[in-house]
């Protein structure tokens, strides 16, 4: 290393601080994403390096900063893990930046956007590559390798950080994880493993992919910690839903989301059911019902129609359906009950065709309303 004065190297560490602070603030991830990449071995990183061995003061330096001090959970151990990785004491490197990791997740909670999800993604990628590094000094000691699997649970926790309501950032994340052939899954705490399963099966549900997510639900319900009050649901408010799809009450599936009667959570707040299940991640799951429910009020009819004429069962006037309609209190005319049919036919919830000039729904002898049997319906 050629010769630094304290001077430069003291410009150099409040330069990158600069930079950092600046990339947050102004939400530059292209800039921030730059600042983490311990592995690209860039000049100005490796430099930081040596600066930070010739100026010793650089935690005293953020810690007293505005502008620095609020990030100082992520830079002190971020800091410390360039030094060691300069130096080649890769499993410091390691431990060091996982805290620095933890806190970066932290922060990232407490934005209200996923601006910097590629950073995020970066740090996955970096805290691997230590990882590995590490696993292999540990092992040229002696030592059993395990900061991978450290590794591993992290990848978890970032999951963990993105929510079903953007479910396009959350799978580049899970395909991380599943394709990964250097975990084992089943090596993972129990609680990152209920975590994970519960929420990607969530994400299955949402996806209608239904025997998946009953594998992945069944074993979060099965593994979670039962004496956790956070994992208590009353299924009672769950009993009009499932009454409305065992019936085919339309009426009945709106009002048991909409309705307004004040609950009482555990912490003795007052919110409506909606508002739950808002809070409990399942609302659009439950929406999704809905054509569950068109399905099986169609399938009444058609048992209606069958008794009363079964050569003409399979034949299903659009006009018949809006008087269900109604006296479910659903005000809807022809062409909308139109386009949920279409949309029923699309997704395999019901078999057969539209006699357009006749205004009737041409339902196939064989099996007019599929069951799902656990599988998914087209998308």
């Amino acid at each position: 290393m050629a010769y630094m004065s304290m001077g430069e190297a003291h410009r150099r560490i409040t330069d990158y601080l600069n930079r950092f602070s600046d990339a947050v603030s102004s939400q530059d991830v292209a800039s921030l994403k730059q600042l983490l990449s311990f592995s690209s071995n860039s000049p100005s990183l490796l430099s930081l390096a040596d600066s930070l061995n010739v100026f010793q003061d650089a935690n005293r330096l953020i810690k007293q900063s505005d502008n620095y001090s609020p990030f100082a959970d992520i830079t002190v151990p971020l800091f410390r893990s360039l030094q060691h990785y300069r130096t080649g004491n890769l499993v410091d490197a390691y431990l060091a930046f996982e805290k620095s990791a933890n806190a970066f997740i932290q922060e990232f909670r407490n934005w209200e956007s996923a601006w910097a999800l590629e950073a995020l993604y970066v740090i996955a990628y970096e805290i691997r590559v230590l990882a590995e590094r590490a696993d292999r000094e540990l092992a040229s000691n002696g030592k059993s390798p395990e900061k991978l699997k450290a590794a591993g649970s992290f990848l978890m926790k970032v999951f963990g950080v993105l929510a079903l309501g953007t479910v396009h950032l959350c799978r580049s994340v899970i395909r991380s994880i599943e394709t990964a052939r250097i975990f084992d899954f089943e090596e993972f705490p129990k609680r990152d493993k209920v975590t994970y399963m519960y929420y990607t099966g969530r994400l299955e549900v949402f996806n209608e992919n239904f025997p998946a997510a009953d594998q992945k639900l069944s074993y979060a319900l099965i593994n979670c910690n039962p004496r956790s009050e956070a994992n208590i649901s009353v299924l009672s408010q769950y009993s009009n839903i499932v009454q409305a799809l065992r019936r085919g009450d339309l009426r009945l599936l709106r009002h048991a989301l909409e309705e307004h009667e004040d609950h009482c959570n555990q912490n003795n707040e007052f919110f409506p059911p909606f508002k739950r299940f808002l809070r409990s991640g399942v609302y659009l799951v439950l929406e999704k019902l809905e054509l569950q429910v068109y399905q099986r009020l169609f399938k009444k009819i058609y048992i209606i129609q069958k008794q009363k004429d079964p050569s003409k069962a399979h034949q299903m006037k659009l006009d018949v359906i809006v008087k269900a309609l109604k006296w479910l209190e659903m005000d809807m005319d022809v062409d909308e009950v139109e386009c949920i049919v279409a949309i029923l036919i699309h997704k395999n919830l019901v078999k057969g065709y539209f006699a357009h000039k006749s205004k009737v729904v041409v339902l196939s002898k064989q099996d007019p309303f599929p069951k799902l049997n656990g599988k998914p319906v087209n998308s």
